[in-house]
């Protein structure tokens, strides 16, 4: 793995070698490190690329790291992984993309990934996407997550998307049955000409089903954001959506809010907030010997944090 690699890696997983557990390394196109354990199985696709992911009933404790990285300008990468999680299972998936791109040509990865998460079951899935490279040609990160939660399944998704990444749609649907619960917390960095889009659509299928979706973001520069949160809540159920955005410089940041009840016991509720640093917060840390340009960073870095 050259320097590159090694650097997206760091970035996006926190690590510089190869993880303990169960793992499964994409780099280029091209699945270069696996390993199996703990009742966990990590099998090809036969019919498209990408992977299954099997995790045996009753696993506890495990971690899965799935990273992709490119360093190829002009790539464009396609995957498919489906998780497929046993009942009453407590596990953690650690996911994301890096992409470096030194050329003029775009590099760009689409990575599409369903979840079966059996009853009973818990799942933190954590994901960061991260460009950089010196070249014109963009960065391009495009990840879709569908979610099915059976009786009394929980997951937590932590999406992070904090610099580099020239543009993004970032789709995210989930169907919950009876008791199950879904919380989603996003958040987003863009600056330049850089866009991003984000797609929430969540079916609360089954009695005292929940979803929690919150986005924070701020929008710099010349750069665009889109928010779209659609919650129906189909039986007795609670949801909530929020959106807190900072704006800055000549950017642009869209929310629009969606919620339909189809059921007399359904509590649904959306939030949305846009707007600039405040001045008093910016003149309050430069009277402790900040510069504008510190305290503003400073104040960006503990909203997204």
């Amino acid at each position: 793995m050259n320097t590159a690699l090694k650097k997206l890696l760091y970035r996006i997983l926190g690590i510089s070698s190869t993880p303990k557990g169960a793992y499964n390394f994409r780099i280029n196109g091209i699945n270069e490190g696996r390993a199996e354990f703990g009742g966990i199985q990590i099998i090809n696709k036969c019919d498209k690329p990408g992977l299954n992911i099997i995790v045996e009933p009753g696993v506890k404790g495990e971690v899965i790291h799935i990273p992709v990285l490119i360093d190829r300008s002009g790539f464009s990468d396609l995957v498919y992984n489906d998780f497929h999680i046993g009942e009453n299972c407590d596990i953690k998936i650690i996911a994301g993309c890096g992409i470096h791109n030194d050329g003029v040509h775009a590099t760009q990865h689409s990575g599409i990934h369903t979840f079966y998460i059996g009853k009973g079951s818990n799942v933190k899935y954590d994901e960061k996407h991260y460009g950089q490279g010196s070249g014109r040609g963009d960065k391009v990160l495009n990840p879709k997550t569908v979610i099915y939660l059976e009786e009394g399944g929980r997951m937590e998704m932590n999406s992070v998307q904090i610099e580099g990444v020239d543009e993004t749609e970032r789709i995210t649907k989930a169907v919950l049955a009876e008791d199950a619960s879904l919380i989603t917390k996003e958040l987003i960095l863009t600056s330049g000409i850089q866009s991003a889009r984000t797609d929430f659509k969540i079916e609360l299928n089954g009695k005292n089903s929940s979803v929690s979706l919150v986005s924070r973001s701020v929008a710099k520069d010349k750069s665009k954001q889109y928010f779209y949160s659609v919650i129906n809540g189909n039986n007795k159920c609670k949801g909530y959506s929020a959106c807190d955005a900072i704006i800055m410089d000549q950017a642009m940041v869209k929310a629009v809010p969606d919620v339909t009840a189809k059921h007399v016991d359904a509590e649904l509720i959306h939030e949305a907030a846009i707007g600039k640093i405040a001045g008093e917060q910016i003149i309050k840390l430069m009277s402790l010997g900040l510069s504008y340009e510190e305290a503003e960073e400073k104040i960006v870095a503990a909203f997204l944090s």
